[in-house]
């Protein structure tokens, strides 16, 4: 039977070894080097993209503020033009390295950014003939991620989202829209009601996506400058966002399922107001 003071006799030998021998009993040395590199300077206001379409994409936007790229040689390598073009410091990492600086179970593929936040434009800012998803409470990061995307994809002029009740735009956001955040300017307002009331004295035609809505949407005249409006997930459309929407819409789905996943709703939509809009043009 072993008494405590042998225990913490046994306990203070062990930690005079170590010493002696240079290490420390419970951290080796990688690992002390890992403390001491994620120590250092970060500032609250960075974010952290990865990916590898994700940073290429934002080491392509020259908007968009870089602060370090840790990548592994391979994907070094295969960004060098892009990493030559805005000399942004970069430090060759293991993928163990990147995985441990990068949020937990990420699939970062070799590369994680340190990036200033894009600004956020003002509503002020959107264009007068614009084609615009706004987002009622929309909180969930894949959806919003799988949204930014699509928007990218049929040329939006922006997404208009709440400040409270959204997601940050980073992280698996960011790795999700897959460069979309680089080429969709977002519009972050504090009342959603108020900013679509503006949107409205702006002359933006302001659709509500309503599985309930009274009218199929590629049916419906539509025109520029045009806003859809989706709500989030389960709520839906909230009432005042509701009342200040111009008309209310549903998507023509033949089977048993009449409501899809808001990501899912904006991709159909959107390709439906596209072609209503060139048919209208």
């Amino acid at each position: 039977m072993i008494r405590n003071r042998d225990r913490r006799g046994a306990a203070q030998h062990e930690r005079e070894r170590s010493r002696s021998a240079g290490t420390h009993p419970s951290r080796s040395a990688p690992e002390a080097e890992l403390r001491r590199e994620r120590a250092e300077k970060r500032d609250a206001d960075v974010v952290r993209i990865y990916g590898f379409h994700s940073v290429e994409a934002a080491l392509k936007a020259p908007r968009r503020a870089l602060v370090r790229l840790y990548a592994t040689a391979a994907a070094a390598e295969r960004l060098k033009p892009d990493i030559g073009a805005r000399g942004v410091e970069t430090r060759i990492l293991t993928v163990e390295e990147i995985a441990a600086r990068a949020p937990r179970d990420s699939v970062h593929q070799g590369v994680l950014l340190e990036a200033r936040p894009l600004a956020p434009i003002d509503l002020s800012e959107l264009p007068p003939d614009g084609l615009v998803v706004v987002l009622d409470q929309v909180t969930d990061p894949h959806n919003v991620g799988a949204i930014v995307r699509t928007a990218a994809a049929f040329a939006v002029d922006a997404l208009v989202t709440t400040e409270r009740h959204s997601p940050e735009f980073s992280g698996a956001l960011a790795k999700i829209a897959s460069g979309g955040l680089e080429h969709v300017p977002i519009c972050v307002v504090t009342n959603l009601a108020r900013a679509l009331a503006e949107m409205g004295d702006m002359g933006y035609l302001r659709i509500g996506l309503d599985s309930e809505g009274p009218d199929w949407l590629d049916q419906m005249p539509l025109s520029r400058p045009l806003a859809l409006v989706l709500g989030a997930e389960g709520k839906g459309l909230r009432r005042l966002s509701r009342e200040r929407c111009d008309g209310l819409a549903r998507l023509d789905l033949p089977g048993a399922i009449k409501s899809l996943n808001v990501s899912n709703a904006c991709a159909i939509a959107l390709a439906l107001a596209y072609r209503r809009l060139a048919e209208q043009a």
